[in-house]
């Protein structure tokens, strides 16, 4: 297979695919490994967890680089690298915490006569399929606590980003006692890799998530999704226009758009909407592209072309139905490579492209309402129910909005608060989601399956009090 590099537009790096027989042989080998694994208790595999970040690091310049081509980000790349080595630190502190806090005595049943006893084991082979706007962070987001649990742990990166795992492999092979592998590949690979796991996390598109769920379902497997959003912002009457336009702003551009926590839909109230947009388009415009040097700017190019048409799409058809441009709206190419400076439109109607599926671009379609109660019944309209912002004059107000959006995660006098907030759970609503929160403590307990021992505390029964006939 070959990957396109994003700021060049070429085809200069070429992979071998795993096939469904070489994601098999991956497979059986962490499973050979799973069991010492999890003997090794929460604490040995903290151990292994913190000598992991710590190899991460050492590994640190040739990961971020390949990371850099990967995804055309600098800045990012870096971040990423340091939340993965974070994150393996946080669950090797966190989980054998959260093991000392599982219940473990037995329990009077509330049947006369028994008590409950339960126990704990994880799932013996947890299985990633990743994608590719944040390719390294969002490979190891379920895999680390999964690993804590006790799980053995198979990735599939994005085929889109690849560059990446070849120093990644390097690092893990400094930790050889930690049953993490990567396979290469595309569709075929990924279904391969669901029907070698014991459970499965899926990042990625709706649509994508679907046939993932149904593949994982024929398997009988847990599928746990993480999927699509159309976030909206919700900016009162009582909020500082000036300062809600740069929150905004960097909620919605950041990563290009590329995430699925981007700001996507911002409702202003009328009183505020024009000094929030003219704040809005004027800071939009000194956003910088990294196209002419890749050390400075805001924001990178495209990752994966076919986004950059889509985006380019939904803009055209907003345009044709008489949205108003304010700022941005085009592809640029630069070096090969595709861009687009923050888009700020107006004048949007619900059967636009634009407001109805997710655009994961950096576009920030800007609408004005009347009545608290009007803007959220827009921002609860749709498909999606992933995260969501509200902006206003005080905490309180914001929170008692926050509340009745219909999505997992509400950022409060902020927005896109799920890039840096790991320990919210939450869960996703209608499309945008499928099981337990990737956040906090849940985050790991997802991997782990109770079993209850039932006791028998006086005298079994016999079969004599199941015969036929009167009783006795």
């Amino acid at each position: 297979m070959k990957a396109i590099n994003p700021r060049t537009g070429e085809a200069d790096y070429a992979f071998d695919e795993d096939s469904p027989g070489a994601v098999a042989e991956a497979a059986a080998r962490l499973r050979s490994l799973q069991p010492e694994w999890e003997a090794r208790g929460p604490e040995g595999r903290a151990a292994i967890l913190q000598a992991f970040a710590d190899a991460l690091e050492r590994h640190a310049a040739p990961i971020v680089a390949a990371l850099e081509v990967d995804t055309g980000r600098t800045a990012i790349a870096r971040v990423e690298l340091e939340s993965v080595a974070r994150r393996a630190r946080g669950w090797a502190m966190r989980g054998p915490q959260v093991f000392a806090g599982l219940p473990r005595d037995a329990t009077p049943s509330a049947t006369p006569g028994f008590t409950i006893e339960p126990r704990w084991s994880a799932y013996p082979l947890f299985g990633a399929i990743a994608p590719w706007n944040f390719p390294l962070l969002l490979s190891h987001i379920d895999a680390l606590p999964a690993l804590a649990a006790g799980c053995a742990a198979l990735i599939k990166p994005s085929e889109v980003t690849p560059r990446f795992v070849e120093p990644l492999r390097a690092a893990l092979a400094e930790v050889p006692e930690l049953p993490l592998a990567y396979v290469m590949g595309g569709a075929e690979t990924g279904q391969a890799l669901i029907a070698s796991v014991d459970y499965v996390c899926f990042t990625g598109s709706t649509a994508t998530g679907r046939k993932v769920a149904e593949t994982a379902a024929r398997a009988l497997i847990p599928a746990n999704l993480e999927l699509g959003g159309k976030d909206p912002m919700i900016v009162t009457a009582s909020a500082d226009p000036v300062h809600a336009a740069q929150v905004a702003l960097r909620a919605s551009v950041v990563a290009t758009g590329q995430g699925c926590q981007s700001i996507e839909r911002v409702y202003v109230a009328r009183a505020i909407f024009q000094p929030f947009l003219a704040a809005l388009v004027e800071a939009a415009e000194a956003v910088e592209t990294t196209g002419a040097d890749p050390t400075r700017g805001h924001l990178g190019p495209f990752i994966f072309p076919a986004q950059a048409a889509k985006v380019a799409a939904q803009i055209d058809d907003a345009r044709a139905r008489g949205a108003t441009i304010h700022t941005g709206g085009e592809i640029e190419t630069q070096g090969g490579g595709r861009y687009m400076r923050p888009t700020v439109l107006t004048g949007l109607t619900d059967e636009m492209a634009l407001m109805r599926e997710e655009t994961f671009g950096p576009v920030i379609p800007v609408i004005p309402f009347d009545t608290v109660e009007e803007a959220i019944a827009l921002a609860n309209a749709g498909d999606y129910g992933l995260s969501a912002s509200v902006i206003a004059g005080d905490a309180e107000e914001a929170a008692a909005i926050g509340e009745r959006i219909d999505a997992g995660a509400i950022s409060l006098q902020d927005g896109a608060l799920t890039t840096m907030v790991g320990d919210a759970t939450n869960h996703s609503r209608k499309g945008s989601g499928l099981g337990p929160s990737r956040m906090g403590d849940e985050g790991m307990l997802r991997f782990l399956r109770r079993q209850a021992l039932i006791r028998q505390t006086g005298t079994p029964a016999t079969i004599e009090m199941f015969r036929e006939g009167p009783a006795q």
